[in-house]
């Protein structure tokens, strides 16, 4: 009798190869039975819509991305730029179906220009998008006035991220190009720029993804003459277009 037990192994393999590095999505039943809940964001709190770019097969940091994200309880996916359309039509019959959980989209190359896409065609169907983050697009996108927040990781200076009719958001375009051992085939694998994302993903859950944090309660003005004038900080992130690259993640909070 011959034995077959070696055919779940070939079957595996085989599916590796049709489909490509195993997703985010895919381990995302591993992950929920090995997290504690008390560290973890509820899953409704968001999704995270990851995108690659060309050829399923580059952008990899997207993957180690969305493992990072769903080691803090939020749940996160991971797809080809090519599906943007596809997967902004479901986020649209969910939002219609009653699902308004924040919406969340990070891309990496031809998968950053798809997010900004993807983000004006959610407008179009006015769903709200509370934060876009581009790692290295292709070129200069409009953000639209559905999106909360842009926050633009590049190394090109031609692929900044501008304001869009309609646009009252935060929108950030940090520079990367003098930071040593970023470029374009790198920069969504960079533990630093993980961090920082991670960072401000959290914060705009906490937020329940609106568009600001809720007000806080000012002190009484005193009866005195105005002080002089302050210079501002030096910036580190241009919600007009130019950029200074951070010095650590703290920075682009």
């Amino acid at each position: 009798m011959r034995n077959w037990a070696f055919l779940p192994v070939v079957a595996l393999i085989l599916a590796v190869i049709a489909n490509g590095p195993v997703s985010a999505q895919n381990t995302a039943s591993i992950e929920r039975s090995t997290k504690s809940p008390s560290k973890r964001i509820a899953q409704s709190a968001g999704h995270v819509y990851l995108l690659r770019g060309l050829l399923n097969v580059f952008s990899l940091g997207m993957d180690d991305l969305a493992a990072k994200i769903q080691a803090r309880g939020i749940s996160a996916s991971v797809h080809n730029h090519s599906e943007w359309q596809t997967l902004a039509d479901d986020i649209i019959a969910k939002y219609k179906a009653g699902n308004r959980a924040p919406i969340i989209l990070v891309g990496h190359s031809l998968g950053a220009d798809a997010v900004m896409f993807m983000g004006e065609y959610l407008g179009k169907n006015r769903v709200p998008v509370a934060l876009i983050v581009p790692f290295d697009g292709t070129g200069s996108f409009a953000a639209s006035s559905n999106v909360a927040r842009v926050m633009n990781l590049t190394q090109r200076d031609y692929a900044h991220m501008r304001r869009g009719a309609g646009f009252r958001g935060e929108l950030s375009n940090i520079d990367m190009s003098g930071q040593p051992g970023i470029d374009h085939v790198n920069i969504d694998k960079s533990a630093r720029l993980h961090t920082m994302v991670l960072n401000k993903i959290q914060a705009v859950l906490r937020r329940g993804g609106s568009r600001t944090a809720a007000p806080k309660a000012q002190p009484a003005p005193e009866a005195a003459a105005p002080a002089a004038p302050q210079s501002p900080p030096a910036a580190t992130a241009s919600t007009s277009g130019a950029s200074t690259a951070p010095t650590d993640a703290s920075s682009t909070r």
